[in-house]
Formats: C-alpha cells, structure tokens, sequence
C-alpha cells in the first residue's frame, strides 16, 4: 500500500464510483420528476371527467325532478 500505484488506482476508483453515484442519483431525481408531471396532467384529466360526469348528473336530475327539487 505505499506504492504511488496503487494510490493512484485508488484515486482513480473512487472518483469513478463518486462520479457514477452522482450521475445515477441525478438521472433517478430526473425520472421522478418526469413520472410525478405524467400523473399530475392525469389527475388533470380526471378531474375534467368528473367536471363533465357532474354537469350530465345534474341535468338528468333537474330533467327528472324538475328545476326547483334542489
């Protein structure tokens, strides 16, 4: 272990392991952020169906009750 050698593959492995840590940790956050946006413009989309299931509820309820029933 006191070889310059070895030192210097030490140096070079523990740059490399740093490195890759950093780069997978960085794609992974990456891969997250995209996941958590497809299922927001999911519950965007959701949520306009039940807007639209809502409005067709309250006009087959005033079509069967009549307007004055609320």
């Amino acid at each position: 272990m006191t070889e310059a050698q070895v030192w210097t593959i030490i140096g070079v492995f523990a740059t490399l392991f740093f490195s890759m840590l950093a780069l997978m940790s960085n794609m992974f956050v990456r891969v997250i952020r995209a996941e958590i946006g497809r299922l927001d413009s999911k519950f965007d989309i959701v949520n306009a169906k039940i807007d639209a299931l809502d409005r067709d509820v309250q006009l087959l309820f005033r079509r069967e009750f009549g307007s004055d029933a609320e």
